[in-house]
């Protein structure tokens, strides 16, 4: 009896990340790059998630000044994304 084969192997996507690098610059730069459709084709939520993702997972490493750096650019991303819904 053979094995079943797993159906991640089929998967063939190409995942979008960050340039690397990326969240050790400025809440601007952060955001304008994380905005862009080559980074987060999806959208300005995708962008505002891979953020979140980041300070959630690298968070107990993150000095407190980094920390806010990248919540400003978190809520940038947000307040971009509200003014897109409003239009």
């Amino acid at each position: 009896m053979t094995k079943p084969k797993k159906w991640v192997r089929n998967v063939k996507t190409v995942p979008t990340f960050p340039p690397k690098g990326v969240f050790t610059k400025d809440a601007d730069t952060i955001a304008r790059i994380m905005a862009t459709k080559r980074v987060s084709p999806k959208g300005l939520g995708s962008a505002i998630r891979m953020v979140q993702f980041f300070l959630n997972r690298a968070g107990a490493r993150l000095s407190a000044a980094r920390k806010r750096e990248l919540e400003r650019a978190k809520r940038m991303l947000q307040a971009r994304r509200k003014a897109q819904q409003t239009e």
